[in-house]
């Protein structure tokens, strides 16, 4: 094997390690938690006084850069918070790990802004209609956010942070210094308690008396994840962003419309997309070209959303029969629904997990699905 075979080789196995960590983390509970540091350390003793520590381990939370829209608020800067408990929050609106933090965020801006505590949502796009201002808007809405929201299109805050994860929470102390983070959904209660702590130490830096509700919110709306009992990762449909190969022969052509074909014996493999139908190859996502199309897949979840766009009429049916009980909250009675925007649709909901074979039927040409994720 010559040495650019060998570099080749190498190569292949970094990407297929780093995509398998990937894959491991977000289903892994152990893993699902904080970061950053180690152990929160407080400066504040049990009676609300001051106690010194060593800040020069911390680092200094980098400002806001290369915002290109604020969505609810006026421009915000780190400088103008100063003072302030600041939780800065990256997200991005079609990302179900990030719509299930949501209710913790709005709970906690409702119980402690008046104490001290800050909320700013840095909405860094992972695909390109997260960067349009009205569907971020609309997503605010519909989600109540109320905290202050920046768009971050161009990803350099994201970058400035260091960050590669959805969603991920730093929280910065009255002094500017990040004293905390948490990648991904979970540790709702041990990041409250550590919001508690930081607006007890503002105040003890301030010289004042507070008294903290030290409950730890359970917000309505709020969905619990077994990441154990989730056995498909999160799949995509664009050729850059895929983990695994699709089930047909055909695969992925990068840029080219392709005619798939699904026979009615084919075997279904767990965990990997089918497709019939005319679809075009984007990076990020497949568009339908023909007037009809078919998606297969054999998961094993309680829960399965879709990112998707465009226009068209989409069935969904699963284990040999349209959805009945099981439907999720965005499809009808008769099993289907319309495509009204680019975001995330919710399609099936069971009480348990369990393997199922979904087939979604789709009408209409010009349907753009995305990715599957699951709960």
């Amino acid at each position: 094997m010559n040495t650019d075979n060998l570099s080749a080789l190498a190569v292949g196995i970094g990407v297929v390690a780093l995509i398998a960590g990937f894959g491991v983390y977000f289903n892994s509970p152990e893993l699902n938690r904080a970061s950053g540091n180690a152990e929160f350390v407080a400066a504040v003793s049990d009676e609300g006084e001051r106690v010194q520590i060593d800040k020069s381990q911390f680092r200094v939370a980098p400002e806001f850069k290369g915002i290109n829209n604020y969505i609810n608020t006026e421009p915000v800067t780190l400088a103008d918070l100063k003072g302030k408990v600041v939780l800065v929050d990256f997200w991005t609106y079609s990302c179900i790990n990030c719509i299930r933090t949501i209710p913790y965020l709005n709970a906690w801006h409702e119980k402690y802004s008046d104490e001290g505590l800050v909320i700013v949502g840095v909405h860094s796009p992972e695909f390109d209609f997260e960067k349009n201002p009205d569907n971020v808007q609309a997503a605010v809405s519909n989600f109540g956010i109320e905290y202050p929201v920046a768009q971050d299109n161009d990803m350099e805050t994201w970058k400035a942070y260091e960050n590669r994860y959805w969603p991920r929470k730093y929280l910065v102390d009255d002094e500017g210094y990040i004293r905390y983070d948490h990648i991904g959904e979970g540790a709702y209660e041990e990041t409250e308690k550590v919001i508690q702590a930081l607006l007890q130490e503002r105040a003890a830096n301030l010289g004042q008396a507070i008294d903290i509700d030290t409950s730890t919110a359970r917000p309505d709306g709020a969905q619990s994840v077994n990441f154990v009992q989730i056995s498909t990762p999160e799949l995509y449909f664009g050729y850059e962003y895929a983990r695994a190969p699709l089930g047909n022969a055909e695969g992925f052509k990068p840029d080219q419309t392709v005619t798939y074909s699904l026979a009615d014996d084919v075997q279904i493999i767990r965990n990997h997309i089918y497709l019939s139908g005319d679809w075009a190859n984007r990076a990020d996502s497949m568009e339908l070209k023909s007037h009809t199309g078919r998606i297969v897949l054999e998961y094993s979840a309680k829960a399965v959303n879709i990112v998707a766009g465009g226009a068209g009429t989409v069935h969904v049916a699963e284990d040999g029969k349209p959805l009945a009980s099981a439907a999720g909250a965005d499809v009808g009675e008769d099993a289907s629904f319309e495509v009204d925007g680019q975001r995330l649709y919710n399609l099936v909901s069971h009480s348990m997990y369990g393997e199922h074979r979904l087939v979604i039927d789709v009408v209409g040409e010009g349907f753009q699905i995305y990715t599957f994720t699951f709960g």
